[in-house]
C-alpha cells in the first residue's frame, strides 16, 4: 500500500493532468458532434459541416484546456499558444489519417471496421498522445516554479 501511495504523490499532478485533458477532450467531442449535426441537418455540406464542427471544438478545447488543463503553466501569449495549439491539432489529425491510409491504402482494410479501429480507437490514440506531450511541452510550457530543478553535478 505505501508504493501505492508514494506513486501517487509522485504522478498526482500528471494523474489530474490527464483527467482534465480527458474531461476536456470529451466535451470538445459532443461539442464537435452537436456542431457538425445540427449544421447537416440546416442544409450545410457535408464536408463544410464536420470542418465547422472541428473548428468550434478545437476552440472549445484550447478553452478548456488553457483555462483548467494547464492553467497552473507559464502563459506565454494568446497568439502564440492558439497559433501552436492548432499546428498540434492538424499534428495530431495528421496522425489519425496516416493510420487510416496504412490501413486501407497500405494493408488494403477497406471495410467500416478496419477504418474505424485504425482512424477512431489507434489514430486517435496516438493523436490523443501526441496533443498531451505536444501541448504541456510547447503551448503550455511548465512555469519557472514547476521546472525540475538541475541534476546533481550538472551546471546549470
Amino acid at each position: 500500500m505505501r508504493t501505492l501511495t508514494a506513486l501517487y504523490r509522485r504522478f498526482s499532478h500528471l494523474i489530474h493532468e490527464i483527467a482534465k485533458f480527458g474531461t476536456v477532450g470529451g466535451i470538445a467531442y459532443v461539442v464537435q458532434l452537436a456542431t457538425t449535426n445540427l449544421l447537416w441537418a440546416l442544409g450545410v455540406s457535408a464536408l463544410a459541416g464536420q470542418a465547422a464542427g472541428v473548428v468550434v471544438a478545437t476552440f472549445v478545447a484550447f478553452l478548456g484546456n488553457r483555462f483548467w488543463t494547464f492553467r497552473h503553466r507559464a502563459r506565454t501569449g494568446l497568439g502564440r499558444e492558439y497559433a501552436l495549439f492548432f499546428l498540434m491539432n492538424g499534428i495530431g489529425l495528421a496522425i489519425q489519417l496516416a493510420c487510416v491510409g496504412v490501413a486501407v491504402y497500405g494493408l488494403g482494410l477497406d471495410d467500416p471496421l478496419s477504418r474505424n479501429i485504425s482512424g477512431n480507437l489507434i489514430g486517435v490514440g496516438l493523436g490523443t498522445l501526441f496533443r498531451f506531450w505536444s501541448y504541456r511541452t510547447w503551448v503550455f510550457p511548465p512555469s519557472p516554479a514547476e521546472a525540475p530543478p538541475p541534476a546533481a553535478g550538472r551546471p546549470s
